[in-house]
């Protein structure tokens, strides 16, 4: 049983076992109005009418519906008393004014609950042109790369948080950005949108991506809000099909299929996340590697590797990961996500997702 919501919000789609639930109910109003017929004078059943226009508003998000059930009820709570002369008085009376609150009351909460719903729709329409503004969509192929993205927030409303990426392609080749901000909420967006104008900027005109990571931890220290931090990997793919540099900052290494075989590309010493370089006076160390046609390499954020199941055991990545396929980066993403759905169970995420995968082509 489904009915149409107001202007700008999506229909009202009811589960199957509540729409039985509901039809059983209009079948009891129904029995009971029966069987008032059949009790005769003396004793009434009406008063179990009032609950048709409280049903009728669970089932809508229209006003007019409930107001409508209501009448119909109050109809025949009427025809029920005139057909039973033997009624009190108090009965007569109670009834119908019961029938009328019980009306009222349920197209009011229909108005109250269509009008949130509609705020929720707006504002959840802000937040996806905001995600689309800050985590743009990347083209499926980029030169010899292969490229896809997923990205699951752990609050089932939310559509951005503090996971951030973006790809660029530039004259000294690709670079790639995969984040995590610490913190949730607005702030965590703010300098994740902080970090990816900086990074869309400074990747066309720094060649160099362990300066790169340097300006970003820059853009981070120059905030008033000091203490914030973020995890990245930073990739500089050359155009020329040329070793790959890898700058980690803080953040889970990047795992490398070749072959059937995972392998964590690990930083050749350990860097602060971006925004806390200066509490060590270090630089943002380069790995390269040559790729080789074929190659996978997977870039995640901490919401999947720290995933828990029941037992509070993290998700095994670099285990499962050969065991899992798909036909493009994409189909392999999909196959990630679910399976880290099936790990955790139905205490679903902690914390947000984001997988980024690139593979080389021949």
């Amino acid at each position: 049983m489904t009915a149409d919501g107001p202007d700008g919000v999506p229909p009202l789609h009811l589960p199957r076992r509540t729409r039985m639930l509901l039809y059983g109910s209009l079948l009891l109003l129904v029995a009971a109005v029966v069987t008032a017929l059949a009790i005769g004078p003396g004793t009434t059943l009406s008063p179990l009418l009032a609950v048709a226009p409280v049903l009728a508003g669970a089932t809508t998000r229209k006003a007019r519906v409930p107001l409508l059930v209501g009448s119909a009820a109050l109809l025949a709570v009427g025809l029920l008393e005139s057909a039973n002369a033997q009624l009190p008085l108090s009965v007569r009376i109670s009834v119908p004014v019961t029938v009328l609150a019980s009306t009222l009351a349920s197209a009011a909460s229909v108005v109250l609950v269509a009008a949130r719903e509609r705020e929720l729709f707006q504002v959840r329409t802000v937040a996806e042109a905001a995600q689309r503004a800050l985590l743009r969509p990347l083209p499926e192929r980029i030169g010899p790369l292969r490229v896809a993205v997923r990205y699951v927030a752990a609050a089932a409303e939310a559509r951005i948080g503090g996971d951030l990426y973006a790809v660029v392609e530039t004259r000294f080749g690709v670079r790639i950005l995969l984040g995590d901000v610490q913190g949730h909420g607005l702030p965590a967006v703010e300098t994740a949108a902080d970090v990816l104008g900086v990074f869309r900027e400074a990747a066309r005109t720094e060649p160099d991506p362990g300066r790169l990571a340097e300006r970003l931890d820059a853009a981070l220290t120059a905030r008033p809000d000091e203490d914030r931090f973020a995890t990245a990997l930073l990739l500089d793919v050359a155009p020329d099909r040329g070793p790959v540099r890898v700058v980690n900052c803080g953040h889970p290494p990047p795992l490398l299929r070749r072959a059937g075989r995972v392998s964590e590309l690990e930083p050749p010493f350990s860097a602060p996340p971006l925004g806390l370089l200066g509490l060590t006076g270090d630089e943002y160390p380069a790995r390269a590697f040559d790729p080789e046609p074929g190659d996978l390499l997977l870039l995640h954020t901490d919401g999947v590797s720290e995933a828990r199941d029941a037992e509070g055991r993290f998700y095994p990545l670099a285990e499962r990961l050969p065991g899992l396929h798909g036909g493009s980066p994409a189909d392999l993403l999909d196959a990630v996500l679910a399976d880290v759905g099936g790990w955790v169970g139905n205490d679903g995420l902690a914390d947000d997702a984001a997988v980024l995968a690139v593979r080389w082509e021949l």
